[in-house]
């Protein structure tokens, strides 16, 4: 295995850590055994915000393992062009980078995707890729369920980086990402899922997460549930009612859906909803302005096809970004 050599000096805004599969994307509808044509592209909900993350540049260092392959070497070259630091990624020479298939979508329904991870090297992430000085470099640690879900030891690092990182007076955010395919049982998966939500300062669920994770009803319900258990700030996804958000201090509020005329690719909403919030409030951004930008990039990521393609530039996110009258006082 080889990673590179890191220089703690360079400091980061944020850092992550989860797998990065080659994707294949049809280029016809149909039955996936049918198409014969498909493009490729980098995907993982981790590898996501990083991207979106950088390109609204912020300094975001990503972690992983990845297979000595052509499908990893794609992935590093993907984050070389996408700025996004890689120092903390190990190739690993035993176990190979996971890909997956993704079904052209019609009309706004979600494509059907088939993965093929098991025992990739990102599965293999473990304590042993925490490295004190890159990750205490970092003022901010984004975590996602899938990660947690890969493997005992991926989970055991989410864990560790959480506690490890608000001890040192970082913050900590949480997208729960469900994936129930990679867990033993929905039991296990709320119950380890609801220690890291409750070891982060934000918590990102959607309203469905929120119900299958706290047994709860209402956006308000789901984030009293983790207010009370010492969370700072909860954003809720609502979908088309846009996002719910509340926080300690009692600040709560609706933030109303951004329009979309043509739902081209539903995968990398969430994704594209964390980088607005992350970015937003680490720049020091209202709650509601957090959300407002949230709403914003995950109705742009769901309007081309790719994970990550709809993710925009800083210049193309203040040229666009406009806002409703309720929002009318929201900046990006």
């Amino acid at each position: 295995m080889t990673t590179q050599a890191i220089n703690t000096t360079d400091d980061l805004d944020v850092v992550t850590f989860g797998e990065a599969m080659m994707m294949f994307v049809a280029t016809q509808t149909g039955d996936l055994h049918r198409v014969e044509q498909f493009v490729r592209r980098a995907a993982g909900a981790e590898l996501n915000v990083a991207i979106g993350l950088a390109r609204l540049e912020l300094k975001c260092g990503w972690v992983s393992r990845l297979g000595n392959d052509s499908f990893g070497r794609f992935i590093l070259d993907t984050l070389d062009k996408e700025s996004v630091d890689r120092r903390a990624v190990t190739i690993d020479n035993t176990y190979p980078t996971g890909f997956q298939l993704k079904s052209k979508a019609e009309n706004g329904t979600d494509p059907i995707v088939e993965y093929f991870r098991k025992g990739s090297a990102a599965s293999h992430l473990s304590l042993a890729d925490f490295n004190e000085a890159y990750f205490g470099g970092a003022r901010h640690l984004h975590l996602s369920g899938v990660a947690a879900a890969l493997s005992p030891t991926s989970y055991e690092l989410s864990a560790y980086a959480a506690q490890w990182m608000r001890a040192h007076g970082k913050t900590v955010s949480f997208d729960p990402n469900l994936r129930p395919v990679l867990w033993r049982s929905e039991k296990e998966m709320v119950t380890q899922l609801n220690k890291l939500a409750f070891a982060a300062d934000w918590v990102l669920p959607g309203m469905k997460e929120g119900r299958i994770l706290t047994g709860f009803t209402t956006p308000e319900s789901v984030a009293d549930f983790y207010l009370d258990g010492g969370v700072k700030a909860v954003v809720i996804k609502t979908g088309e009612d846009g996002a719910y958000y509340k926080t300690a201090e009692g600040e709560k509020g609706v933030v109303p859906a951004v329009f979309v005329k043509n739902v081209v690719d539903t995968v990398g909403a969430g994704d594209g909803f964390a980088v607005g919030v992350i970015s937003a409030l680490l720049e020091g951004k209202t709650i509601k302005n957090a959300v407002a930008r949230g709403n914003f990039i995950g109705a742009r990521a769901i309007q081309v096809i790719g994970d990550s393609e709809g993710l925009p530039t800083r210049k193309a996110l203040i040229a666009e970004m406009t806002m409703t009258e309720e929002t009318a006082t929201v900046s990006v």
